[in-house]
């Protein structure tokens, strides 16, 4: 595989593995750290929950506004790449900052610090698949993108873990904890070296002294020719609905197994698991969309999740969460990673980066809805079992929309 790939894919690839090490901590370790400080500074569980639950949205919500604004601006010559570093060094800056606060404040300030610059960074590289590689290499690119970040994740997370579980060099649990958040954080800017120095934007606008007022008439204007563009309004608006049920299922997974009853180890070893299945999954997706279309395989991938939503209604075992694991790992990869690549095919290459700030409000936006939904069925009904059965609407409705594109534009 590698003597087939470019050095700017290549170094594209790498910054998967870089960032998604990022976003393990996120599902793991920094809000079990935050729970800790905000409770032994007289804060209650049921509060921090709260509040952890309202930073994250806070967080979700400002880039959701920043995201098509940033897109615009990185549109122009040269703004991309400069635009990317200046959000690398806010998340970056973010993320060591909260390995030495031991404020619940100052923690939480500081995760949205880290998690903007996390989010806004992917703006601009998933729109620089459109400047690394040719529309018939992009699912394969983007997918391969996916793969390696998954497993790559992996490395600092249990570096991390067993720094925890062993205590080395006279740590504590907080201090092996945060020396975990430096290791990802280095991890995070060594690995996007070469992405930094092997990527160009080729496809761009050319630069002008109105940009920020040009780059707010440039949004109307997108949203105008996305409404008139039917193949392109029925893919992101099904995109939302799907990617809504996909991301609220990674989300909500260690919440709704605790409260069936799956042990916290059995947990994360499950997650564990999705990352490895997911890593061949998601290169095996890349190939298999040049040979039966990108929007069928994404199809496939819906119905394995509406099987997902079934599977979790009525878990009640442990063997039932690894299975759930296994069946999540095997589509979560591939209907990311060819969503992403089959949208990049779809937008002006010279205007990527505003399309993708438009991609990205819908995700985040998806990220910030789904778990509602689990939410009111909660304390509608009693328990999330129903929530979780739901989701399959927004499956349902992203399949029909799919649907609704000519087989010949698949």
């Amino acid at each position: 595989m590698k003597s087939k790939l470019t050095r700017q894919e290549r170094s594209w690839i790498l910054y998967d593995v870089a960032n998604s090490a990022f976003t393990m901590l996120v599902s793991t370790t920094i809000p079990i750290l935050f729970r800790s400080l905000a409770e032994a500074q007289g804060v209650d569980s049921a509060s921090a929950t709260g509040m952890w639950g309202l930073v994250t949205s806070a967080a979700v919500l400002i880039l959701a506004v920043l995201s098509p604004i940033l897109g615009a601006l990185a549109d122009y010559e040269n703004m991309k790449k400069r635009l990317f570093v200046a959000f690398l060094c806010l998340g970056v800056c973010g993320l060591l900052g909260l390995c030495v606060t031991q404020d619940w404040i100052a923690y939480m300030l500081l995760f949205v610090v880290a998690r903007v610059g996390y989010s806004a960074c992917n703006v601009f590289y998933d729109s620089m698949l459109t400047d690394i590689t040719t529309d018939e290499r992009m699912d394969r690119i983007s997918s391969n993108g996916y793969a390696w970040g998954y497993i790559g994740s992996c490395i600092p997370f249990v570096v991390g873990i067993l720094l925890i579980f062993t205590l080395p060099f006279g740590l504590d649990t907080m201090g092996a904890t945060q020396l975990s958040f430096f290791i990802t954080g280095i991890w995070w800017i060594l690995l996007t070296i070469p992405l930094l120095k092997n990527v160009k934007q080729t496809h761009y606008l050319q630069n002008r002294q109105d940009k920020i007022s040009h780059a707010f008439r440039r949004i109307g204007d997108t949203l105008k020719k996305i409404k008139q563009n039917k193949k392109l309004l029925y893919f992101i608006i099904a995109y939302f609905c799907y990617i809504d049920g996909v991301y609220t299922i990674i989300s909500m997974a260690t919440t709704y197994g605790g409260e069936v009853g799956i042990g916290q180890t059995d947990m994360i070893l499950a997650l564990l698991l999705t990352q490895f299945v997911a890593f061949p999954c998601a290169i095996l997706s890349g190939v298999l969309a040049g040979k039966i279309g990108s929007l069928k395989l994404i199809k496939f991938f819906i119905v394995i999740y509406a099987f997902a939503c079934v599977l979790g209604f009525q878990m009640s075992h442990a063997w039932e969460f690894w299975l759930l694991a296994i069946v999540v790992g095997m589509a979560q990869g591939g209907i990311q990673s060819l969503s992403r690549a089959y949208f990049g095919k779809l937008v002006p290459k010279d205007e990527s980066n505003e399309y993708f700030g438009f991609f990205d409000i819908f995700g985040k936006f998806a990220d910030f809805f789904g778990p509602l939904i689990v939410s009111f069925c909660a304390f509608a009904f009693g328990s999330s079992r129903i929530g979780v059965l739901a989701l399959i609407i927004l499956f349902i409705i992203g399949f029909v929309l799919l649907s609704k594109i000519p087989a010949d534009e698949q």
